[in-house]
């Protein structure tokens, strides 16, 4: 396993009288190679949970532990677990900071230790992975557009070879076109890799149409954690926490509703287009 969160607690602002708790009692457990979607309204604990995951806040109670060490043991290298366990932020902006572009990734594998020509070597396979030209990479990353920013601070993370890649909402403020090519690129890394993705999405078809497993939070706590036609089949209960299922979810409903025979359980469009095809073949026949 890569990562075990264990009884997991946390509070903002302890002992005042702002005191939130942001995450209760989170038991969940990562395996290596997972696609995992994580789910849930604006102050659902999605973001708070993630950045436990490698550290970047620790819980007020509760154990970590990754790939069976645990991360708050006094002589543990928070240093490395970040390293294995990278993180790309909802807004990329929080993750650029050099001239170029290139220089900006190659800052973690210098941070890391490696020299500058290994540094090097590590950064232009990142950028060629994201499918970034290469007229670009001289330039300052604050001249790109919001795409192009996400690919950056992705080639970020992937330049240090982390075994669990997470991403807070890569998609949000894309087009469609946009959306698609950056979902597309992580589902690349995904099996082309075999690393971990555990992706963060408001986006119902984009978890549907990518992912193996999601985790749905609500009010800090873990409301659903399934495969994703076992969590849509609670549709009714997600539209009472603000979610919704995919658009094929409830089209599948309606035409079962209409006396059509047809799987409910179907997620994507893909699916959705063979069952609708099946039924209709057998009724033809």
């Amino acid at each position: 396993m890569a990562i075990q969160l264990d009884k997991i607690n946390y509070s903002y602002s302890v002992g005042s009288a702002y005191e939130v708790h942001a995450l209760r009692d989170i038991n969940l457990t990562i395996e290596d190679g997972q696609f995992i979607g994580i789910i849930g309204h604006t102050g659902s604990g999605k973001s708070t949970l993630i950045q436990h995951m490698n550290g970047l806040i620790r819980a007020t109670s509760g154990n970590i532990y990754y790939n069976g060490e645990d991360i708050y043991a006094q002589d543990y290298d928070m240093r490395s677990l970040r390293s294995k366990v990278g993180l790309v932020f909802q807004y990329p902006e929080h993750q650029l900071f050099e001239t170029t572009i290139f220089d900006d990734v190659c800052y973690g594998p210098k941070n890391q230790g490696l020299s500058k020509d290994e540094a090097g070597l590590r950064a232009f396979e990142a950028l060629k992975s994201v499918g970034l030209k290469e007229e670009l990479y001289y330039q300052s990353p604050f001249d790109l557009s919001g795409g192009q920013k996400r690919r950056v601070a992705i080639a970020g993370v992937l330049a240090m070879r982390p075994e669990v890649l997470i991403l807070d909402e890569p998609t949000a403020g894309l087009d469609p076109k946009g959306r698609d090519e950056i979902l597309a690129l992580i589902s690349k890394m995904h099996k082309e890799r075999k690393i971990t993705i555990i992706l963060v999405s408001h986006s119902m078809e984009d978890v549907a149409e990518y992912v193996e497993r999601i985790i749905v939070m609500n009010h800090g706590q873990v409301m659903f954690d399934d495969v994703p036609h076992e969590v849509f089949r609670h549709y009714k209960e997600l539209e009472k926490i603000s979610l919704a299922a995919p658009q094929v979810t409830y089209l599948m409903h309606e035409l079962r509703e209409k006396g059509l025979p047809v799987d409910v359980n179907a997620t994507t469009i893909e699916e959705a287009k063979s069952e609708i095809m099946k039924v209709l073949g057998k009724k033809t026949c």
